[in-house]
């Protein structure tokens, strides 16, 4: 995909650069606070904005998305994406 040639989904106007950011990963938790916000690290975008209607598209930033830090349920021993407030496998809450 050339991104330098991308055309507003909405509009059909030509997409220009805003820059790069890193758009923070996590969530706030009511015990451990900002702790694992903090811990699930950021992820690298490419903004796109479309001058005409103003609409925003965010690409990864890296040509292969980054896989997202993970961690172990305590009740079922899985993996997962750290920022899963449950564990998608036994459904344990893993903020309480």
């Amino acid at each position: 995909m050339d991104r330098d040639k991308l055309k507003c989904l909405r509009c059909g106007a030509a997409m220009k650069s805003v820059g790069r950011e890193t758009i923070q990963l996590g969530q706030t938790g009511w015990l451990l606070g900002d702790l694992p916000n903090l811990l699930a690290g950021g992820l690298d975008v490419d903004v796109r904005l479309c001058p005409s209607c103003g609409k925003l598209e965010f690409f990864c930033g890296a040509e292969e998305p980054p896989a997202l830090p993970q961690k172990t349920c305590p009740k079922c021993g899985k993996q997962h994406d750290f920022d899963y407030p449950k564990c998608p496998h036994c459904g344990y809450n893993c903020y309480v």
